[in-house]
């Protein structure tokens, strides 16, 4: 037989062996996988993870402390200290500064990209929570929950002497936010479930949108090419995508319990402290689904996405029997972790 007849012989058979094999159960038939998990320890809570992609780093707020790692195996490679109870970081290269919310304290902590060493800090409101940099204004945007408003920083401040710009009121209680990079900012309002749009080079509020039928915003996400809002919400459990123009939903989809975190990476998705990762996708046209959902591992509510890599980074910890306040199992100590999502096959 000739090397063309056996290439050819082979290639029937190939085909004809993927063609007979049995179509994958539902469960397993989804493009997303748990590919790695990283072995992180150390004490404290955890919230948002901040991935920084060029420097393939993530930050981690732990409450008291942010933890720096290397995004391909875990390495520890700094810790900064001096926190009462952090919940997220926000990163601006061009001054190469980084930006810690601390909510406990109602400050941000400014500290050194290069080094990691602590320079300051800037009062913020109280319940710093959420944190972004904005590039079309230069600030650094903090939503501070108990205070109902949106506080910038200039990304230049002193970290000494330096102050937060005046606060904007939201009328609400803000969650996570998105920056259009245009001048917009788009904000979740836990307790009317509406998501808030400020204006970032007025520093006002311009307009505000229900996120009827889903309930308590929390996740926020933006598509800024495509121009849509992806919003995470607890009750009822949906992931809503809406118009960034407009305000207009255009679809609401069914997701796990305990949504904290929402991403866009082509695909949106949702992650929910019941251990899955709702993946919605645009099928055609104006028509969105949910595509799969990804068992993840209990209490990994968060996501951060890297989108050079198309990699999701989602924070958790082992749970014992031992309850906290609210009646939610307290992770075991040392076993804090960071769940890795790739495309299968990536």
């Amino acid at each position: 037989m000739t090397k063309m007849k056996q290439a050819l012989w082979m290639l029937v058979a190939v085909s004809s062996a993927a063609w007979l094999r049995p179509a994958l159960a539902a469960d397993d038939a989804g493009p997303y996988q748990v590919s790695k998990v990283l072995k992180v320890g150390g004490d404290g809570g955890w919230d948002y993870v901040t991935v920084d992609s060029r420097e393939k780093l993530l930050y981690l707020p732990r409450t008291t402390h942010t933890m720096v790692i290397d995004a391909n195996d875990g390495t520890v490679k700094a810790d900064i200290p001096g926190q009462k109870g952090n919940h997220g970081v926000a990163l601006d290269r061009s001054k190469n500064r980084g930006f810690i919310s601390d909510g406990e304290d109602a400050s941000v902590v400014i500290f050194d990209l290069k080094t990691n060493e602590v320079l300051g800090k800037v009062k913020a409101a109280e319940d710093a929570d959420a944190i972004i940099y904005d590039r079309a204004s230069g600030k650094v945007l903090v939503s501070c929950g108990d205070a109902h408003a949106l506080v910038p920083i200039s990304a230049d401040v002193d970290p000494k002497a330096g102050k937060a710009d005046a606060a904007v009121d939201l009328g609400g209680k803000p969650e996570f936010l998105a920056s259009d990079g245009q001048g917009k900012v788009y904000i979740n309002l836990v307790d009317k479930n509406q998501v808030v749009v400020v204006d970032t080079r007025a520093m006002k509020v311009v307009d505000k949108w229900s996120t009827t039928p889903g309930g308590q915003p929390v996740g926020m996400a933006i598509d800024r090419q495509h121009r849509r809002l992806f919003v995470g919400c607890r009750k009822p459990q949906k992931l809503i995508v809406m118009s960034a123009d407009d305000g207009r939903v255009l679809a609401d989809l069914p997701i796990g319990a305990g949504c904290d975190g929402t991403a866009f990476d082509g695909d949106a998705f949702a992650s929910c402290r019941d251990g899955s990762l709702a993946i919605a996708r645009e099928t055609k046209p104006g028509t969105f689904e949910i595509v799969e959902n990804l068992k993840t591992r209990p209490g990994a509510k968060t996501c951060g996405v890297d989108r050079r890599q198309h990699t999701l980074y989602l924070p958790t910890a082992e749970f014992g029997e031992e309850r906290d306040a609210r009646g939610r199992p307290r992770p075991k100590p040392g076993t804090f972790m960071v769940l890795v999502v790739h495309r299968a096959g990536s």
